[in-house]
């Protein structure tokens, strides 16, 4: 396991290096991931003792979400105070976001379509 472990943090070091060496705007640990990913892809899949480490990894992901939830109960009497403002927030960034998300894809339809609009039932050519 301790083999397998070393195995997983030196990718994520060596994403952060990577990062941190040439301003990527790409987090390290995403970058480590995609090397590990890439060597497994290259070596034709993980060992047994990767593939257990991962998996005991995976079973106990919930003790990580701890700092956060710690996190929420320090900071409880600033949620009571701003959960308007919070929520507020939260609802109209969540509907830019979609609606942004929407008007990307719909331009970009159009362009490799030729014509956003001629779609079935309204009207255009595949009707």
């Amino acid at each position: 396991m301790l083999g397998a472990l070393t195995i997983i943090l030196c990718c994520q070091l060596a994403g952060e290096a990577i990062v941190v060496a040439t301003g990527l705007p790409v987090p390290g640990p995403v970058l480590g991931m995609v090397f590990l990913f890439t060597g497994l892809v290259v070596r034709g899949g993980p060992s047994v003792e990767l593939s257990q480490t991962g998996d005991a990894l995976l079973r106990n992901l919930a003790l990580l979400f701890v700092p956060a939830g710690v996190g929420v109960v320090l900071h409880l009497g600033l949620l009571g105070r701003e959960g308007l403002a919070i929520s507020v927030s939260l609802v109209v960034s969540t509907l830019l976001t979609i609606a942004v998300t929407a008007l990307v894809m719909r331009w970009t339809l159009k362009g490799r379509d030729g014509d956003a609009d001629a779609t079935p039932g309204r009207g255009g050519d595949g009707a």
